[in-house]
């Protein structure tokens, strides 16, 4: 518990500052996340205007200049994340630390980069905080137990890809020998293609097999697509079903920037800190 007392060492007004940041406990912390979801989707809203050529020719201007309103006032936010974090490091290169990051780099690079700022649709992604925000419980347990499951399922999916991988280049192979270059099947690589695009029942119809032995070939692999669509679905189902969930609040160490503590947890279970 040595680190739970060095809480004491961290300025009240940034544990404070951390708290309505990163946090949705409180009435503070919870009105300045649905601002700030307000405002992601408003500066969303913006980029989608903004590429459409008729409402950029005349209101271009207006939209320039909310898009950089809009990114200083990011800018702002998350320079407040990091010095309100003991360590900064943590949060910098966390999954949310980069996208918020992402979300303001585009505007700024848009003045070397022409067109550059059309990337900033990726604050679409910051949306994300909507489970910590409102503290939907069900929602916070929903998505972790898909977190576990993937985790868990991810050698059976890997194996998976590795048969699917197998199978449509030796599909591709056998129909580039059976089709051939005069029927659009010019290289290997090509055909592996079309053994993609049939397998995944896209069926895009750029490349077509033209001999009776082709189609035949054709349809074996149709039929088995729809076999293999069902496999990671059944796998990941499997997982979901063994998940187990823990309520979960808000909190945010402000040590090391864990989250996903559980309801009744006094101490960061990663670091020790005090929450």
């Amino acid at each position: 518990m040595a680190n739970a007392k060095t809480n004491n060492d961290f300025p009240k007004w940034k544990r404070r500052l951390h708290e309505v940041i990163f946090e949705a406990d409180t009435t503070a912390g919870k009105t300045f996340d649905i601002a700030l979801l307000i405002f992601i989707v408003l500066s969303v809203i913006v980029v989608l205007l903004d590429s459409v050529p008729t409402i950029n020719r005349q209101y271009g201007v207006q939209l320039y200049y909310s898009e950089w309103f809009f990114t200083i006032v990011f800018t702002i936010e998350y320079g407040l994340r990091i010095i309100s974090t003991r360590q900064p490091s943590k949060y910098i290169f966390s999954f949310y630390g980069i996208i918020d990051l992402l979300a303001i780099l585009p505007t700024y690079l848009s003045i070397i980069i022409t067109g550059s700022h059309f990337l900033l649709v990726i604050r679409i992604l910051r949306l994300l905080r909507v489970f910590r925000v409102l503290k939907l419980a069900r929602f916070v347990g929903a998505s972790k137990t898909l977190t576990t499951a993937l985790k868990r399922s991810k050698h059976k999916i890997i194996v998976f890809l590795e048969v699917v991988l197998a199978l449509v280049v030796i599909m591709g192979s056998i129909m580039y020998l059976i089709e051939g270059p005069e029927n659009g099947f010019t290289s290997i690589p090509r055909s592996i293609y079309w053994a993609i695009v049939t397998l995944t029942t896209v069926g895009y119809g750029d490349i077509t097999p033209h001999t009776v032995p082709g189609q035949v070939l054709a349809s074996v692999i149709m039929i088995i697509g729809y076999a293999i669509i069902a496999v990671p679905t059944g796998i990941i189902t499997s997982e979901v079903s063994r998940a187990s969930t823990t309520n979960i609040n808000t909190q945010v160490c402000n040590n090391c920037n864990a989250d996903n503590h559980d309801d009744d947890a006094k101490y960061c279970k990663y670091c020790g800190e005090k929450l």
